[in-house]
């Protein structure tokens, strides 16, 4: 089964208003309709259109959708997130979709009607409770698709509704690349069971970043203090900064100032788009701790020499 990028079908950003979703829908639909259309392959873009719109038109449905959309790659084989179990396994469905493909099905289930049929019911029962975890992340974790191990605590009720004990559960959560600090995860159905047939609660991960002994966050932007000797700000050095991948060689001009930054592209944290934002390097001088009488003497001599005034500006 094959994922699809809904946007990318109707042409628009996946910020996109309401407005513009339907306005994209109606003029893809009016182009491939079927009964007017001689493009090729017009009866099946109408149907992906169709679909497209169907799982974007309301907020319930997009919202379902996008939490999938970052595990998933337009046109290559899916892989959900823990819970996922192919036809239904997301919608708790599995009802007849009419015309939709496989994936619309496997998300929304009984909500996904084809082109307009009526809906299935849904149980009476109570669904279950949602379950709010903070999980910690290194920030290495965040540049690639990585799997980690989560374990919590879910609520467990009688029949009545009332709460009689905890259970502890554990699962091998796909951590999305480019996921930023504070960004709240859905994993549906992974929360407390249901009340009578009712559906199980969601769980929900807030993404928080893990303090890092080298790099401090800016957006998606990192930023490394730089220790510096006097003398390899004033003289120039080529030094070798350590990254979140490795280290690469950064070449400090001679006359380099103290807090002075610079920086690095393409050594920062993934974004949303695939590319990775700036590594930012601040440059601090160092003195030594300790001079002995001869080294004294070179300061006192560099002082003379070089007549300079760093407060010059205060006496204009």
């Amino acid at each position: 089964m094959d994922f699809k990028d809904y946007y990318k079908i109707l042409g628009v950003e996946p910020t996109a208003d309401d407005k513009t979703i339907k306005a994209a829908y109606r003029k893809l639909a009016r182009k491939y309709h079927p009964d007017v259309s001689k493009e090729k392959d017009a009866e099946a873009k109408f149907k992906d259109a169709s679909e497209a719109y169907e799982a974007l038109k309301s907020a319930d449905k997009r919202a379902e959708y996008d939490d999938l959309r970052k595990y998933g790659q337009h046109g290559q084989p899916f892989q959900g997130p823990p819970g996922w179990q192919g036809r239904g396994g997301f919608g708790g469905g599995g009802a007849d979709t009419g015309d939709f493909s496989d994936f619309f099905s496997s998300i929304f289930g009984s909500r996904g009607n084809g082109f307009g049929g009526a809906q299935a019911g849904r149980s009476a029962g109570r669904r279950g409770q949602d379950v709010e975890l903070e999980l910690p992340i290194f920030l290495e974790e965040s540049l690639s698709n990585e799997s980690k191990k989560v374990s919590f605590q879910i609520p467990q009720h009688n029949s009545a509704g009332q709460h009689v004990s905890n259970t502890s559960k554990s699962l091998n959560v796909k951590i999305p690349a480019g996921v930023t600090d504070g960004e709240r995860i859905r994993l549906k159905g992974q929360g407390a069971p249901g009340v009578g047939g009712g559906a199980n609660g969601d769980l929900y991960l807030t993404i928080r970043f893990a303090p890092h002994p080298k790099f401090d966050v800016e957006g998606e932007n990192l930023i490394i203090t730089l220790p510096l000797a006097p003398w390899e700000l004033a003289l120039g050095t080529e030094v070798e900064v350590p990254t979140l991948t490795g280290k690469i060689n950064l070449k400090v001009p001679a006359g380099s100032q103290n807090g002075q930054r610079m920086r690095a592209k393409g050594h920062g944290l993934l974004n949303k788009a695939g590319q990775r934002g700036y590594l930012f390097v601040q440059l601090k001088a160092v003195m030594p701790r300790q001079n002995d009488d001869a080294v004294k003497a070179l300061w006192q001599e560099l002082a003379k020499k070089a007549a300079f005034d760093p407060r010059e500006q205060w006496s204009s």
